[in-house]
């Protein structure tokens, strides 16, 4: 079961489709909104999906035949992907083939560890758990709690971890030469290029979200290259 899954995703782009934490107003906030977006990127190659929330993972699950990596975010600060056993368990059961976790180091909500969501998960349910990590040493430990896969999906986002603009591919290398289990590069790709480099680096699946499914962030991007949004920003600054 493990590597049928795992095998997947090998060599493939797993897609993101979650609306941006920071926008409660989103339109995109919807689950049958992010079924429709998650069976496109299938259609255009995804070999998975990644999804926060239960409801979203359910709508995706009934819209797509690729696995689904899924997560409950729950705060915004600390740990808050997928922070205790109950979170990861309500993810299986409404139709994740991968929980998502967050493995670092940092205390959680519960106050148990890592490890006792690894074995929840894998006692109570048939989904595998991939370990959201920012450093090498959180990945080695990760793997040592019973991780079937690492993810660096948390590299720029922690005290302990260096804020680039683009990708970590030093970490995915380094974790790659390291662990025994698959890699799987994410946070901040947007360019084929990087994803060229992240599996040259040793990735075994690369993650992108924003840059492919969020119109909110898209716009946002390319319009702040534009005189009439540069020239409001600039009234407003003045005012």
């Amino acid at each position: 079961m493990t590597g049928t899954i795992l095998d997947r995703l090998r060599g493939g782009l797993v897609v993101s489709c979650q609306p941006l934490p920071d926008e409660p107003d989103d339109p995109m906030r919807d689950p049958y909104v992010q079924a429709r977006v998650a069976a496109a990127a299938v259609r255009g190659g995804a070999v998975a999906i990644r999804a926060n929330g239960t409801a979203d993972v359910a709508a995706i699950r009934a819209a797509v035949d690729v696995p689904v990596i899924g997560l409950i975010k729950d705060g915004t600060t600390g740990v808050y992907i997928t922070p205790t056993a109950a979170h990861a368990l309500r993810v299986a059961a409404a139709g994740a083939d991968i929980v998502a976790v967050d493995a670092t180091d940092r205390p959680r909500p519960d106050g148990r560890a890592f490890a006792d969501t690894v074995r929840a998960v894998h006692a109570g349910t048939r989904a595998l758990v991939l370990a959201d990590v920012s450093t090498v040493e959180e990945g080695v430990a990760a793997v040592e709690a019973g991780a079937d896969a690492v993810a660096t999906t948390l590299s720029g986002y922690t005290p302990t971890s260096p804020a680039t603009e683009g990708p970590d591919l030093e970490l995915v290398a380094r974790l790659a030469a390291l662990l025994p289990v698959p890699v799987i590069a994410e946070g901040r790709y947007r360019t084929t290029g990087q994803i060229e480099q992240a599996f040259a680096a040793g990735a075994h699946a690369v993650v992108m979200g924003n840059a492919i499914t969020s119109p909110l962030w898209l716009t946002r991007r390319f319009a702040a290259a534009c005189p009439a949004t540069t020239n409001g920003r600039n009234e407003k600054e003045a005012t």
